[in-house]
């Protein structure tokens, strides 16, 4: 099994030519009727071997974690983000395994991040800004050395702890805006992937993982935010919930259009919990949840066997302009 990475190390080392890789892409698209840009592929295995190393390495990283906290206290958690580190030059670096790579930078960048917290531990405010600090140069860092896709979404979201936790501790007031400074920060996580996804149109690059990273983060930032305050106000009602079917279908729509399905997902709960619980309201509670998640299942497996067409006829009314910016339709 060869990944898009490796067909671009073989450009790289003049093994293939860049018009046979892509013909090559083009003949498997044309086998399963669809396009590379259209099923949002991501790196995540190469082989039941990847799930094999990251179990040996999750065991030894919490041992290495447990027995360093025993001698060494906060630094034990250090000794653990170093371990991982050093397990990535030979993982990362040598075997290029997918799944390890993406376990062990998010073991090393929230080691740091647990360092900085155990640091200024009882200062309130400060631990968090060291946090934030901290696991954003560890995470810029890594991607200086691995070039791991996710990487560029851990560091965003250290720094947006960071900004955001100093901003609080500058400014106390404005601690009731807290969630209006979650939703700036994933507008601006939002529109950094929408760069990165701009530079790889076609999705056959890494590039496109490092979006799809940012977009997995963005959304959650952007979305609870704005559902938690659709959603507030006490007893669940009818209102509410349209309200709650309005946001998702606007967020539908922008997925559509970006052609990301990460937005969806991540509002996906939101739904559900508003919809069950007005069906509670109503009286059916045993069922409640069963019967909103055949409702909502149903439409988005409906959404996804159709989702060229949708795609195109949302894009279809775009400016011309927005149209060559956007990933290409089938």
């Amino acid at each position: 099994m060869y990944s898009e990475e490796d067909l671009d190390a073989a450009i790289a080392a003049g093994v293939l030519t860049p018009e046979a890789v892509h013909d090559f892409r083009a003949h498997v698209a044309a086998q399963r009727r669809t396009v590379a840009v259209d099923e949002e592929h991501v790196r995540l295995l190469s082989g039941f071997n990847d799930i094999f190393v990251v179990i040996a390495c999750l065991l030894l990283l919490l041992a290495v974690g447990w027995i360093g906290s025993e001698v060494l206290g906060a630094l034990g958690l250090t000794l653990q983000a170093a371990t991982a580190w050093g397990l990535s030059e030979f993982f990362v670096l040598k075997r290029r395994m997918a799944l390890p790579a993406i376990v062990l930078l998010l073991v090393f960048v929230g080691g740091v991040y647990l360092t900085g917290l155990a640091l200024l531990e009882g200062h309130e405010g400060y631990d968090i800004i060291l946090a934030g600090g901290l696991a954003s140069v560890a995470a810029w860092l890594h991607w200086r050395r691995f070039k791991v896709p996710i990487t560029v979404a851990a560091g965003m979201g250290a720094l947006s702890v960071l900004v955001i936790g100093t901003l609080l501790q500058m400014i106390p007031a404005i601690r009731e805006w807290v969630l209006l400074l979650v939703l700036i920060a994933g507008v601006g996580v939002f529109v950094l992937a929408m760069r990165w996804d701009f530079s790889d149109r076609v999705r056959e690059t890494g590039r496109s993982d490092v979006a799809f990273w940012l977009h997995l983060l963005a959304a959650p930032m952007m979305i609870h935010p704005v559902f938690t305050v659709a959603a507030h106000g006490g007893e669940p009602s009818l209102g509410q919930a349209l309200v709650v079917v309005g946001l998702y279908l606007l967020i539908a729509w922008v997925s559509l259009l970006i052609d990301r399905r990460a937005l969806m997902v991540s509002a996906l709960g939101y739904v559900l919990y508003a919809f069950s619980n007005l069906l509670k309201l109503y009286g059916v509670v045993s069922l409640g949840f069963a019967f909103t998640a055949l409702a909502i299942g149903g439409l988005l497996l409906l959404l996804s066997a159709f989702w060229h067409g949708a795609r195109q006829g949302v894009v279809s009314r775009m400016p011309v302009g927005w149209q060559e910016r956007l990933p290409p339709l089938r």
